[in-house]
């Protein structure tokens, strides 16, 4: 006779044997290209196993929708098997990890990477002919947290570190989180600046080799966007938990103005849910 207990134990383990079989197996398929980062979630307050604050791994899946950047794009619905890991101290976030090398209190300081991934293929639309293919690239760089009683401060700085597009990128962003019981709910806004070179390279620059008649050489410059984001979360149970986020980034004078660039910014959503592995 099988024992309630060891049957329930049994049964939870085939699930996130399955669920981890699952995800390994797909998790690398389908890249990310989401703006939207997680990663301020280290700073909040965990409230027990049935916190809305995911700690620990998480596996399953999300479903992500974004503006294409340039006008020869069309817009895609991607269904992303992965996982995500939120500790102490180290953070993996899919496209993006972090590693807190100080924490006192409402400060923390950490160290950042992330892979940008390529946005242009010329052999994806005749309208990219002659263009040179922007790939992906890995970048690296520091940040920090402070909380303060109104809002949840970050500032970031990174840069390419693959010899890709050669450029880098910062940003400030304050989030505003407001957690009741097992939902939480953070607004968040914020600026990022990016250098001409990673502008150039994935934000519609377009070099004189790669000029035509109807295409005309083009000089991003240094970029300067206002982004705004929304981010939940809801856990349904001890083991199961719910994410949803949408990201908006107004761009740049310099990023709109240029002849491939379809729209003044880009929406990012994603809808997913997953399984705390505890």
């Amino acid at each position: 006779m099988t024992m309630p207990g060891l049957q329930r134990h049994t049964t939870r383990t085939i699930t996130r044997i399955a669920t981890g079989l699952l995800i390994l197996l797909g998790c690398s398929s389908i890249p990310a290209r989401a703006e939207i980062d997680f990663g301020s979630l280290n700073m909040l307050e965990q409230t027990g196993e049935h916190s809305p604050v995911p700690q620990g791994l998480v596996v399953g899946a999300v479903g992500l929708t974004y503006t294409p950047r340039y006008e020869a794009q069309e817009q895609k619905v991607l269904p992303i098997p992965g996982f995500v890991y939120f500790g102490e101290r180290f953070m993996y976030l899919g496209d993006r990890a972090r590693y807190y090398f100080y924490k006192d209190g409402p400060l923390a300081t950490y160290a950042y990477g992330r892979v940008r991934f390529g946005n242009l293929d010329p052999a994806d639309a005749a309208a990219f002919y002659g263009m040179n293919k922007r790939k992906g690239e890995f970048e690296a760089g520091i940040g920090a947290n402070l909380v303060t009683p109104y809002a949840l401060l970050t500032a970031r700085a990174s840069a390419d570190v693959t010899g890709t597009s050669k450029g880098g990128e910062a940003l400030l962003w304050a989030d505003f989180p407001v957690q009741r019981g097992t939902l939480l709910v953070m607004p968040g806004a914020g600026l990022m600046w990016r250098d001409s070179k990673l502008a150039n390279y994935y934000f519609g620059g377009i070099s004189a080799s790669e000029a035509t008649a109807g295409r005309p050489a083009y000089d991003v410059g240094n970029s300067l966007s206002f982004g705004a984001s929304l981010l939940t979360s809801w856990r349904i149970n001890r083991d199961w938990l719910t994410m949803a986020g949408v990201f908006y980034e107004h761009y740049s004078s310099g990023i709109r103005n240029s002849p491939i660039v379809l729209h003044n910014g880009e929406v990012t959503v994603l809808v997913g849910a997953g399984y705390v592995w505890q």
